[in-house]
């Protein structure tokens, strides 16, 4: 099995369809002076699924259909909050691979359909992701279908950490200034997982910063202690990262690229989603808006720092 390495993560780049790849980043005026330095922001919401997971799941379907382990009669089966099911979907599609998704009822019911519009079977069950996942693996067990789990297999993050890739190009080419830090929301840890790979190889100095919902705070306790702990709730506007069961393969890449942890409350979610949207301006989920609750909540920075807009999928 591939091993998520800074090598591995330039080599998939090119392999990402252009419609998830270079996203727009740049340096924001408004949200500079709101804090007083450069805030360079990474924006992945504008594509088809509206939100970055389509990098690392296409890559992880493309390999289980390369492999021979999913085609037309052997679909997938994924547990989701709503994003990586719509990008499963996405790729599935494309692919001609059957999906199916189980979600929360809670879920959120934009993105379910959207993921009932990219022709995924999406089944509500339970009252949170968790009880989804247990669902999602049941189901897989009984049907012979793959289980596919985000932030255990390695394409997921290696995806994710071609967002940093191209961060790292452009700071190279001087397009955009170095960053002191980069803030990135944590749900299930793959995203920063490879964010932070990518970051060690080719930016040791960039501190990577992870945010959770402290509502939800299971990745930054387990991150904390070195080891997985669950959460009994994880009741958090921001869907997106609402986990209360760490993966132990995203905690174990964790645990070994990523400087700091950190813990917002609701209203700094609330408030800070609401200014992110109108400063870029942008459609901008909760979960998107804990890294910039983060940022305004910290006493002070030196330098430049970057923050991942992770994805736009708000209830309408």
């Amino acid at each position: 099995m591939v091993s998520v390495a800074a090598d591995a993560i330039r080599s998939a780049h090119p392999r990402i369809p252009s419609a998830f790849r270079d996203s727009p980043q740049f340096v924001s005026e408004p949200l500079s002076e709101a804090i007083g330095v450069p805030v360079v922001v990474k924006l992945e919401t504008p594509n088809p699924i509206g939100s970055f997971k389509g990098r690392g799941t296409w890559l992880a379907v493309a390999e289980l259909l390369a492999a021979g382990r999913v085609g037309e009669g052997q679909g997938l089966v994924v547990a989701s909050a709503g994003n990586f099911g719509q990008g499963v979907a996405y790729a599935g599609r494309a692919m001609n691979i059957p999906v199916i998704v189980f979600a929360a009822t809670t879920a959120n019911p934009t993105k379910v359909a959207a993921m009932r519009r990219l022709g995924a079977d999406v089944r509500t069950v339970g009252e949170d992701f968790d009880a989804a996942r247990l669902a999602a693996a049941e189901h897989a067990a009984a049907s012979g279908w793959h289980l596919l789990v985000d932030g255990e297999d390695p394409w997921i993050s290696i995806g994710a950490g071609t967002i940093a890739l191209e961060l790292t190009d452009a700071i190279a080419s001087g397009d955009l200034p170095a960053l002191e830090r980069f803030y990135v929301p944590v749900g299930n840890g793959a995203l920063i997982a490879g964010i932070g790979t990518w970051l060690r190889s080719a930016a040791p100095d960039m501190e990577v910063i992870g945010v959770q919902a402290a509502a939800a705070p299971a990745m930054t306790l387990s991150w904390r202690a070195r080891r997985p702990i669950e959460t009994e709730r994880a009741d958090t506007i921001a869907d997106g990262i609402a986990a209360r069961v760490p993966v132990p393969e995203a905690l174990a890449l964790m645990i070994e690229v990523v400087d700091e942890m950190l813990l917002v409350d609701e209203e700094q979610i609330v408030a800070a989603t609401t200014a992110l949207s109108a400063a870029l301006p942008s459609t901008i989920e909760p979960a998107a808006g804990a890294g910039w609750a983060a940022i305004q909540a910290a006493q002070r920075h030196a330098g430049p720092i970057g923050l991942l807009v992770t994805g736009g999928n708000v209830t309408r």
